[in-house]
């Protein structure tokens, strides 16, 4: 796989999750345009993340049963169509239905991260995986500045119409540019749904699923509630300026964007180890946000750049423990992602509004805690026995 695959493919996760998270700054303004109560702002963002996790369990299983490749255009020609619709609704049932769309097909992350695996050399997964992952960062960090920008030029709609086109234009690059995607056997669907199940009886794929849930409900808990205090008291920093923080965000999950090397080397459970401890100590960093902003900076940096290390680290794991059915391990892997950012989304703003910041500070801390459980415990798990996509996942190891 060459550089400008690896750039294709880091952009496609990038442009698809965007059109998740690109709502988050521009709340307000697509409330009072469609006439939505400031109390049901929220499931602007929470439409596309449920659409997104109904993907994870019905369409991603797919890139184990046709051609990946093929795939991934048609889910982006889909994520344009409901971006389209949203730019365009007159009324909110509309935008509703086309953050829907939008997020059940953006699960064309997972099936790029999986072809990205398979047309991978066994030597070169982790930095492969690295690469094309960080684009997945890059949209949901980077969506929050760009969405801000282009809201103030020209209002909300236009953030909605960008990623349409964008999606559009990615959908015809990869089906062009792409390497074709050969495989001599593949299951059925009703296999593979068997499978997706199956692995959650499986001890390797349940201990990195459950590091990847308390890992993204740290994550969650910062990006979710850090607009808060930022806002109140002594800081009282606008929306653009809180936004910035994001770019602290992005060079911390950059800095990590090479972490697949190491997985390569064989040491993937050590920079897991090493990544969750600092993910511990940024909590220590970030609490000092009432007081002083460049520790904070320092935090947000180092928290991201230990959950970009892990979530990479678990990614290269899985796929070599499952390497025939890298979709529906990759998809049925990001059901923890999605319930684990859920609960730090919700749990944040209830614990800022009950103890101030401190009580986001002690909840992140407390769920990178939680994440060295499981894998102090992985030590002990044996590797999986081989089973292939037509297996139902219950019986061996994987």
């Amino acid at each position: 796989m060459n550089w400008r695959t690896r750039l294709l493919l880091a952009v496609v996760c990038g442009v698809a999750v965007a059109s998740v998270y690109a709502g988050q700054p521009v709340l307000g303004p697509m409330g009072r345009d469609l006439g939505v109560p400031a109390d049901s702002l929220g499931w602007f963002v929470a439409t596309g993340q449920l659409g997104y996790l109904a993907g994870l369990v019905l369409l991603v299983p797919l890139g184990d049963v046709l051609d990946r490749r093929r795939l991934i255009a048609a889910h982006l020609v889909l994520v344009a169509a409901g971006m389209a619709i949203t730019a365009a609704a007159p009324v909110a049932w509309v935008a509703f239905s086309g953050l829907a769309a939008a997020g059940v097909f953006a699960v064309v992350v997972q099936t790029t991260v999986a072809y990205a695996a398979s047309i991978s050399p066994s030597a070169e997964r982790g930095r492969n995986l690295g690469i094309v992952t960080s684009g997945v960062v890059i949209g949901i960090l980077g969506a929050r500045v760009i969405s801000g920008v282009l809201a103030d030029l020209w209002g909300w709609r236009s953030i909605y119409l960008t990623l349409a086109i964008l999606a559009a234009v990615l959908a015809l690059l990869a089906l062009t540019l792409l390497p074709a995607d050969v495989r001599p056997n593949t299951a059925r669907y009703g296999q593979v749904l068997r499978s997706f199940g199956g692995l959650f009886a499986q001890p390797v794929f349940l201990s990195r699923g459950l590091i990847a849930f308390f890992l993204f409900a740290s994550f969650g808990t910062l990006w979710s509630g850090i607009a808060l205090p930022l806002a109140d008291a002594p800081w009282h920093l606008s929306e653009a300026r809180i936004g910035l923080f994001g770019v602290a965000g992005l060079a911390g999950a950059l800095g990590a964007a090479r972490s697949g090397n190491w997985g390569d080397a064989g040491h993937a459970r050590r920079v897991t180890g090493i990544a969750l401890a600092l993910l511990l100590a940024s909590w220590v960093a970030i609490g000092q946000l009432p007081w002083s902003l460049p520790l904070l900076i320092l935090g947000v940096i180092l928290l991201d750049f230990a959950v970009q290390a892990v979530h990479v680290s678990n990614q290269h794991t899985l796929t070599a423990a499952y390497p025939d059915r890298t979709s529906t391990t990759i998809g049925a892997y990001m059901v923890f992602y999605s319930l684990g950012s859920a609960l730090g989304a919700a749990a944040t703003t209830a614990l800022f509004d009950a103890a101030g910041w401190i009580g986001p500070t002690i909840l992140g801390a407390t769920l990178a805690l939680c994440a060295l459980a499981p894998w102090a415990f992985s030590a002990l798990i044996p590797a999986p026995a081989y089973c292939p996509a037509t297996c139902d996942g219950v019986s061996g190891g994987g």
